[in-house]
């Protein structure tokens, strides 16, 4: 019962912080990991796949995934963004370099990475804070790795928690879902 009353105020305080008249994620600017503008407008049109990753966490080989899924779906128009953050147990590097440089000689990375951010509570970044408002607090981030799939409308398509992995089918078929119609399946 506590924790219900708890998860509400929870709720109300993400809707509260959410930013105010953002009603896509193509309206979402952040900076890319080495710090120069990433207007998420550049990706209206594609599905994108969202997460927050870390690089010293059980689930950072998900970093191979989803590497796949972009080299996979990049041609018929799917971006992964990564988000590093060290929300969830500090495990995460502390500058962007050597994020990018963990991810780039670990894992390969090459889809789009942005600065290290917070990913949940009132000083998320403007796309986690906005993604609660609209999806609820308790489809939030729990942990790394947490996955938002956008459809190419810019809307949320529905959210995935860290233990699905980039190639569960359940995350596959949406995807797929996503790339042919552009709205949730």
């Amino acid at each position: 019962m506590m924790r219900a009353a708890a998860a509400a105020v929870i709720g109300v305080a993400l809707v509260a912080a959410a930013p105010a008249g953002l009603n896509s994620a193509f309206e979402v600017t952040t900076k890319t990991i080495d710090g120069k503008p990433m207007p998420w407008a550049q990706y209206k049109g594609k599905v994108l796949l969202v997460v927050n990753t870390a690089s010293f966490c059980g689930y950072t080989p998900q970093y191979e995934g989803l590497q796949a899924l972009q080299d996979r779906y990049a041609a018929k128009g799917f971006t992964v963004i990564g988000v590093p953050s060290g929300d969830f147990g500090d495990q995460e590097y502390k500058t962007g370099k050597e994020i990018a440089d963990f991810c780039e000689s670990t894992y390969r990375v090459k889809f789009p990475m942005t600065e290290k951010a917070v990913v949940k509570g009132p000083a998320a970044a403007p796309f986690y804070r906005w993604a609660a408002a609209k999806l609820g607090a308790d489809k939030a981030p729990g942990w790394n790795f947490h996955k938002y799939l956008v459809g190419r409308d810019g809307r949320l398509i529905a959210a995935y928690p860290s233990k699905v992995t980039p190639q569960s089918q359940e995350l596959v078929t949406a995807i797929n879902a996503a790339i042919a119609t552009g709205t949730a399946g």
